[in-house]
């Protein structure tokens, strides 16, 4: 399992280490949209909650979760379950399916970070590329055409960081025999690294052979 804040570099992490291990990468938000446009029994349910524009209960979402982890690829490579579970409740459910991951990454950075990271991402609506005012800064032509993104304020970005916060805080009990907290503050390869370094260390344990 990983977790990480808005703009703590998590997308980036799980590309690297899909490519790197081969782990079938699952995010929730995919299931709930695949579910639906499949229109499963547990999609239909999905869309009624959805349409009302209520959350989608915890006991839904973990019947999808667990349909996908018991199909043949994920059973033959292993999983890598992003940004999932998000509260106490849904960390007891798949608890109880024996749902329960070798490592649970949390990517650690200082919510002020956080904020400087979202609030200076500009995007270039011409050719999609994504710059940041300080540590990407954009070539002098483009910029009287960069974007900002509706959600990239500082005020959107503190509201996402604190619910971030109170989720972990109410899963991490679950996973703390299984934790490794990575710093997230280094640079995108470093923080791979010591990720890496875990994961390995998490399949040596399971299988010393």
């Amino acid at each position: 399992m990983i977790s990480g804040a808005p703009a703590a570099g998590k997308g980036t992490q799980c590309a690297k280490i899909i490519d790197k291990y081969n782990l079938v990468h699952i995010s929730v938000g995919d299931i709930l949209r695949d579910e639906v446009k499949n229109g499963t029994a547990a999609g239909k349910k999905a869309k009624d909650y959805m349409d009302r524009g209520v959350l989608v209960p915890d006991e839904v979402v973990v019947e999808m979760v667990k349909s996908r982890l018991a199909q043949d690829d994920v059973r033959k490579h292993g999983w890598l379950l992003d940004g999932y579970p998000r509260s106490a409740s849904q960390a007891e459910a798949i608890e109880k399916e024996g749902i329960r991951p070798d490592l649970f990454l949390l990517i650690q950075v200082p919510d002020e970070l956080l904020v400087e990271r979202v609030v200076g991402r500009r995007l270039d609506p011409v050719t999609g590329a994504i710059y940041h005012l300080k540590y990407n800064p954009p070539p002098p032509e483009v910029i009287g055409r960069l974007q900002q993104r509706s959600d990239d304020t500082e005020d959107k970005c503190r509201v996402r960081v604190a619910t971030h916060n109170a989720n972990v805080g109410a899963v991490v009990g679950y996973y703390k025999d299984v934790m490794k907290e990575i710093d997230g503050t280094k640079s995108m390869d470093a923080v791979f690294e010591d990720i890496s370094a875990a994961l390995d260390n998490a399949v040596t344990k399971k299988d010393p052979l």
